[in-house]
């Protein structure tokens, strides 16, 4: 009989045991735990960490996580407004907020993460749709490009290298996917934190359109400087010549007026020498005419004069040589 006992008071402390342990659990500090009781949810989310008691056997523990929670999605392939192929790789933070709700329609993170998949994906397609590749890429509108220190102003001022114009750039376009999604994964007891692209690059198979586009434009900008250069070249070459032509003006207009003061000078001087009195003077004009004679007379010559010509007046009185 005493061993009959005894074999019951262990079971019994055994099955009390069993209830107890399965009728207390513990939430700690990153948990929020939903209870269900035949699968179906029963009483408020258990929200505080602690040593928590259910009903037993019939009452399950089901934790949800509280913390910050990552959602990295696979890079994919959509179409930007100006048609081009860019390959989009985007990650959002987000965390439970009504962990009933949160239960009731996903259960777990997997369905969680695979709705955030399908929702961010297409809110993502859809916002890159309405969108030019420049505003994706560019992180605000008010960016200026570096410029060469070693350039000119005048080269500064050129358009070469500027950035096209935007409207609103990456940081709006993530604020417009994050608005749209934040409201659909809310109905799931979802806060949506923030959204980010991480990476945006071209699709392979309109890559090396976009190369030669580059490599075009890259071309146009060079053969506008050489437009520009052999336009500066041929201005310099201009004023060379002109200012070469003016100095040759200038020169020879100088030399012409020292020649005239310097015949003046010497007119000067033979009029100051030979108009001492009337022998002197007609000394000079003898002279002078012998020299006219010499510059005009040739052995060829023939002369017309008349005899009362000036040139013939010293010819009048010359005689041929042994007649005298």
């Amino acid at each position: 009989m005493n061993g009959v006992l005894r074999i019951g008071s262990i079971i019994v402390v055994a099955a009390v045991v069993i209830v107890g342990l399965n009728s207390l659990y513990t939430v700690n500090e990153v948990e929020q735990v939903i209870i269900t009781q035949f699968g179906k949810p029963v009483g408020d989310p258990v929200v505080t960490a602690g040593l928590k008691m259910k009903v037993p056997f019939i009452q399950d523990v089901n934790p949800i996580d509280k913390r910050v929670l990552e959602w990295d999605g696979n890079p994919s392939d959509m179409p930007t407004k100006d048609k081009l192929y860019i390959s989009v790789d985007l990650f959002a933070r987000w965390r439970i907020t009504d962990p009933l709700q949160y239960f009731l329609r996903l259960r777990d993170e997997r369905s969680a993460q695979s709705r955030l998949d399908d929702i961010l994906g297409s809110e993502t397609r859809n916002a890159v749709a309405k969108h030019e590749l420049i505003e994706i890429i560019r992180t605000t509108k008010d960016r200026t490009p570096l410029r060469d220190s070693l350039l000119t102003d005048a080269e500064r001022e050129l358009d070469m290298g500027a950035l096209v114009p935007i409207q609103k750039g990456r940081h709006a376009v993530e604020r417009e996917i994050f608005a749209a999604a934040a409201q659909k994964v809310e109905v799931f007891g979802i806060e949506l934190l923030d959204i980010r692209f991480k990476r945006i690059n071209y699709n392979n198979s309109v890559r090396p359109k976009i190369y030669d586009r580059m490599i075009s434009e890259r071309r146009q900008i060079a053969e506008r400087f050489l437009s520009e250069g052999n336009g500066e070249a041929a201005r310099i070459r201009g004023n060379r010549v002109r200012e070469l032509n003016k100095i040759q003006s200038e020169a020879y207009r100088e030399v012409e007026e020292i020649r005239g003061v310097a015949d003046a000078k010497a007119t000067e001087i033979y009029a100051s020498a030979y108009n001492q009195n009337p022998q002197s003077v007609a000394f000079y004009e003898f002279t002078r005419t012998m020299q006219a004679y010499k510059d005009i007379i040739s052995e060829d010559s023939t002369l017309v004069l008349s005899t009362d010509s000036e040139l013939f007046r010293f010819l009048k009185g010359m005689t041929p040589e042994g007649n005298e």
